[in-house]
């Protein structure tokens, strides 16, 4: 009756952050989850992806982000790329957007590429930017008088430099 035949194995338990893996073809690194029943104050840095379902009161800064249909995100927010399907109250700057019907975003908006669901509320500015517009600054040096800095506004393409 109680022989080792009868005995089910016992289970084993991997947690999801350490087995799951990017699927983006970034570093390979797991993802964090921010549960529904969790307060985080202050600000969150993280170089996995993130998934949250919680509430955020400060500054966040991942490289993937979604956001549930119940989070609450209050600070500015920056990432590679985003599924919005929350609300967010404050700045947002965002490579690739993507914000779901029933999202709210509260603030100013920057993005490379961005795709607003039917229903999906943004009560601030939008601002496009793109890989040009982020040129590095560059240090030149007149002829007379000391280095100053300027921003590169428009490259000239290489057809137009030659």
């Amino acid at each position: 009756m109680f022989n080792k035949r009868d005995a089910a194995p016992a289970p084993t338990y991997q947690p999801a952050a350490t087995t799951a893996r990017r699927t983006n073809g970034s570093s390979g690194a797991g993802f964090s989850v921010i549960g529904a029943d969790v307060v985080v104050t202050g600000n969150v840095r993280a170089s996995a992806d993130l998934h949250i379902e919680g509430r955020i009161e400060g500054d966040l800064d991942c490289g993937s982000l979604v956001v549930g249909a119940e989070a609450l995100i209050q600070g500015q927010v920056r990432a590679e790329t985003a599924r919005i399907a929350g609300r967010i109250e404050g700045a947002v700057s965002i490579r690739q957007l993507t914000v779901e019907a029933g999202a709210r975003i509260t603030g100013d908006v920057e993005y490379e590429t961005i795709s607003l669901e039917t229903g999906a509320h943004v009560d601030g500015r939008l601002k496009h930017f793109s890989a040009q517009a982020t040129a590095a600054e560059v240090t030149v040096t007149p002829v007379l008088g000391s280095p100053r800095e300027f921003k590169m506004i428009d490259a000239p393409s290489e057809e137009e430099a030659a």
